[in-house]
C-alpha cells in the first residue's frame, strides 16, 4: 500500500495563483509517474498535468501555458503551480502516484 497526501488548495480570485503539493510514501519502488487530476461539480475527472518518471510532462488542453508540474529531485513528490486561474478551474484536485494510488483531494475555488 502507498499513501498519497495533497496540500495547498484554497480560495483565490480569478487571475490569481495557487501552488499544490503532493507526496507519495509507503510501498512504492523507485520513481513513478505522478499526476494531478481534477473534477468539477457534476463533471468527470480530467487530467490536469502528469510528470513521468523520465521527467517528461503532459498537460491537459485547458491548462496548457498556465499550469506547471514539477518534481522534487528524484522523490515521489510533486508540485502544481497554477497561474492565471479561471473560474472554470474550480474543483477538487487529486494527486495520483504510479497510476494506482490516489490522494483524497484538495479543493480549489476560483471566485471573486
Amino acid at each position: 500500500q502507498a499513501q498519497v497526501e495533497e496540500s495547498g488548495g484554497g480560495l483565490v480570485q480569478p487571475g490569481g495563483s495557487l501552488r499544490l503539493s503532493c507526496a507519495a510514501s509507503g510501498n512504492i519502488v523507485g520513481v513513478v509517474n505522478m499526476g494531478w487530476y481534477r473534477q468539477a461539480p457534476e463533471k468527470p475527472r480530467e487530467l490536469a498535468a502528469v510528470i513521468l518518471s523520465s521527467g517528461k510532462t503532459v498537460y491537459g488542453d485547458s491548462v496548457k501555458g498556465r499550469f506547471t508540474i514539477s518534481r522534487d529531485g528524484d522523490k515521489n513528490a510533486v508540485h502544481l503551480q497554477m497561474d492565471n486561474l479561471k473560474s472554470e478551474d474550480t474543483g477538487v484536485y487529486y494527486c495520483n502516484a504510479g497510476g494506482s494510488w490516489w490522494g483524497r483531494g484538495t479543493l480549489v475555488t476560483v471566485s471573486a
